[in-house]
């Protein structure tokens, strides 16, 4: 190798299928001067012999040769190694040829004559590329490292702690391109110590935002319909406000990629749920406009407590009834819970009817149910061994769900989306003792009950639910909620209960993922 050979970790074998081969010479040369192992052919019947009998991390492909074309040579070197990154050079320009090979999935195209830094600039595009990519991440992570960092210690009010939010998952989006673990590490402990400073915010101003004067209040899940949802009303065009049970940021963030292909993202903001983060509380105060405290006393009939046996989200439609009727709005609208695919299907039969309206709301369970399975089911707690297999898993799920189908059809038929949920969720990492008698509430994240004991440093308490715009069965109940990435375990049998839920995807408690909940106005192309 000359002075002008650049190393590589191992060296990059390309195969190089041209019937002019002689013509390139000089860049062959120029390539295997710079540590590129270069194999040539003439024709594609050859060129897929060889794919089958050595390996190749790249293939030059001439368009016009004899026998074999460049795109059906292409097309067979797929059928055995639909892996290998594909660079189709040709002398035309002609579109026909470029829309067949951009459909066979080349990874680039280069016009003839090509010069040697268009060639190396696609070498190491196609096969470089991860190690690129991860450098470039991590120098701009950890530029951005402080700066989040003195963020976090500084926030003082709610926008402050959105644009924390905001620039976290932006760097868990960037960093799952980076094959380096390390960096991820490192973000995952600034998230930690994000939800801590976050935890002690909510805890400091919770109550006062609750109170019967707030000041500085942000935008709770009561206001959500009346202030972002009800004046997108025009009575001319419908509405579909779609309520995704337990959407994280993050997961939107995933799929918004999805969406913007048939859609426009008009809006992309935030507002605060409720605590606690679970769907009997915010999802009820969502749809009521009122804290639950309010739904209890106004309509008892419609109210359920945690010891119910029965379904605590069974009145949405009608309190969404009383909520436009408070609001002075005579609609047209309709509701509808879809809480599996069978049913969502059977909605998009359907949808049609439901264009005359000015309000559609629906709620999808089905990423609700992906949070639940990873706790109970062996083959989610694989699919979903971290947040980013998580947002996998949700990407996965949306593409293939009759949400995405839906979203397309309403999109041809020019109709604006609101997309929101009730509340997120979290990974817990750190159990908390607690003792508390059987009507104690079961839930990991916050507990209710008369007779509790409990590290009071270590949880937000809330002796009097009253004062918090919430309803308790006894007069002596008292909720208590977890923060952070921590959860709640009985002493008995303390250790293996411990064990059981650790690292579990939960809801109730306080932390930026189950607070901070997205938002989304959608509008159709022009």
């Amino acid at each position: 190798m000359s002075r002008q050979s650049e190393p590589t970790a191992r060296q990059i074998r390309i195969l190089w299928i041209d019937d002019e081969i002689e013509v390139l010479k000089p860049h062959i040369l120029y390539l295997s001067d710079r540590g590129y192992e270069i194999d040539t052919c003439t024709n594609g019947n050859d060129a897929i012999d060889m794919v089958k009998t050595r390996n190749y991390d790249l293939i030059f492909l001439d368009e016009h040769m004899p026998g074999l074309s460049g795109i059906e040579t292409l097309s067979l070197i797929r059928q055995s190694r639909p892996d290998i990154p594909v660079i189709m050079i040709t002398r035309s320009e002609e579109e026909k040829i470029m829309d067949a090979a951009i459909g066979s999935e080349i990874a680039d195209y280069l016009i003839k004559p090509v010069k040697p830094a268009q060639i190396i600039l696609a070498i190491r595009k196609n096969t470089e590329q991860k190690r690129l990519v991860t450098e470039k991440t991590a120098t701009g992570y950890l530029a951005a490292f402080g700066s989040i960092g003195s963020l976090i210690a500084t926030a003082a009010g709610i926008e402050e702690w959105y644009e924390v939010y905001r620039r976290l998952v932006f760097w868990q989006t960037e960093l799952r391109k980076s094959s380096d673990p390390g960096l991820r590490q490192v973000l995952d402990a600034q998230i930690a110590d994000a939800n801590k400073g976050y935890s002690r915010f909510v805890i400091s101003n919770y109550l006062k935002w609750t109170g019967s004067n707030p000041s500085e209040k942000p935008l709770m899940s009561p206001s959500v319909l009346e202030k972002r949802v009800f004046p997108l009303i025009d009575g001319r065009n419908p509405l579909f406000l779609i309520v995704i049970d337990n959407l994280r940021y993050d997961q939107w963030k995933s799929i918004s990629p999805i969406v913007s292909e048939y859609y426009r993202i008009a809006s992309e903001d935030f507002y605060t749920s409720i605590l606690p983060t679970a769907t009997q509380y915010s999802r009820n105060a969502l749809f009521s406009g009122l804290m639950p405290l309010s739904i209890r006393d106004m309509m008892p009939t419609l109210w359920k407590d945690d010891d119910d046996e029965e379904g605590k989200n069974n009145f949405e439609d009608k309190l969404l009834e009383r909520l436009l009727a408070r609001s002075g709005l005579s609609l047209k609208w309709s509701y509808a819970k879809l809480i599996n695919n069978q049913e969502a299907r059977k909605f998009n039969e359907k949808y049609r009817s439901f264009l005359q309206h000015d309000l559609v709301a629906l709620v999808y369970n089905s990423v609700d149910m992906l949070s639940h399975s990873r706790t109970d089911v062996e083959v989610m707690k694989e699919l979903a061994a971290d947040d980013e297999a998580y947002c996998s898993v949700t990407t996965s799920w949306f593409i293939h769900s009759p949400l995405s189908d839906l979203l397309r059809q309403l999109s041809d038929e020019g109709v604006r989306v609101v997309i929101t949920t009730d509340h997120g969720n979290v990974r817990v990492k750190n159990p908390l003792k607690i003792v508390g008698d059987r009507s104690t509430s079961a839930n990991l994240r916050y507990k209710l009950g008369r007779n509790l004991a409990y590290n009071p440093k270590e949880v937000f308490e809330i002796p009097n639910p009253r004062s918090a715009g919430l309803p308790s069965p006894n007069i002596s109940s008292k909720f208590i909620f977890a923060t952070g990435h921590d959860y709640l375990v009985y002493q008995n049998n303390f250790n293996h209960f411990a064990a059981h839920y650790r690292d579990t995807i939960q809801h109730g408690g306080i932390s930026l993922h189950e607070m901070v909940c997205p938002i989304i106005t959608l509008e159709p192309p022009q």
